[in-house]
């Protein structure tokens, strides 16, 4: 958790992107967005904070997304032949299922598109595509599910490691932060509503939360102990050594 910036009451998240990203060292980054922050001025700021883009595009801009989905989809039933681009696949079993995620990344297929859109994107270098395959291993012999995801970036090159960990880690964000702060902080269950509370409350869970994380128990021969947050949580309302400990880490 590096930043949080509570919307306006009449507003989205459009307009606190913006302001968030101008309280943060974005220098050599990676800035992954939803498709919500799919917007030219953010990404020219983005840019101008010296970092790097990859950001999801989705029907709330429809001729980018028609044009880039397009393009990749027709690339991926030819083969990416002649195009520069790199390429990296995973599978995973967990939760139940199998998943393969494929991606794309090319660079050759910005220069396909319309002067005038590629004009409105600052820096637009590389666009990629994920897909997802899943399957449940209760039924093996059953249907399986295939998406696509489309993405635009600033990155000059076809690394498609790099675009594989940046957007999987995008959405292990959920997983890593909102779903601990409501497991291990009981955070959906607060019932603050007066004032500052609220808003209050949510930015010391996550200042607590990024204590506990960094927080190391280690064992009697210095090998680190893995220990859940819930239990780091009640470490330090058992011990005062500990909870000096997880305060200073």
């Amino acid at each position: 958790m590096l930043g949080q910036l509570a919307t306006d009451a009449k507003s989205n998240e459009i307009t606190a992107i913006p302001k968030l990203l101008a309280m943060l060292e974005l220098t050599g980054a990676t800035v992954t967005i939803d498709a919500m922050g799919c917007q030219r001025q953010i990404a020219q700021q983005i840019t101008g904070q010296k970092a790097d883009y990859i950001l999801a595009v989705k029907d709330n801009q429809p001729t980018l997304h028609e044009k880039v989905k397009g393009l990749l989809d027709e690339a991926i039933l030819d083969g990416f032949e002649g195009l520069a681009h790199g390429y990296v696949e995973k599978t995973e079993q967990g939760h139940g299922r199998i998943e393969t995620r494929r991606v794309w990344v090319s660079t050759d297929l910005v220069k396909s598109l319309d002067a005038e859109l590629l004009s409105l994107w600052p820096e637009l270098a590389s666009v990629a595509v994920v897909e997802s395959t899943r399957q449940d291993l209760a039924d093996l012999g059953g249907q399986v599910s295939v998406e696509r995801r489309y993405f635009i970036s600033s990155h000059d090159h076809t690394d498609a490691e790099l675009f594989a960990r940046a957007i999987r880690a995008h959405w292990g964000i959920e997983n890593q932060l909102h779903w601990r702060l409501d497991v291990s902080m009981n955070e959906d269950q607060c019932r603050l509503r007066t004032g500052c509370g609220a808003e209050n409350f949510s930015r010391l869970r996550r200042i607590a939360m990024n204590k506990l994380k960094r927080w190391e128990i280690r064992k009697e021969n210095g090998k680190v102990r893995k220990t859940s947050l819930r239990l780091k949580q009640k470490a330090c309302g058992w011990s005062h050594k500990f909870l000096i400990e997880a305060l200073l880490a």
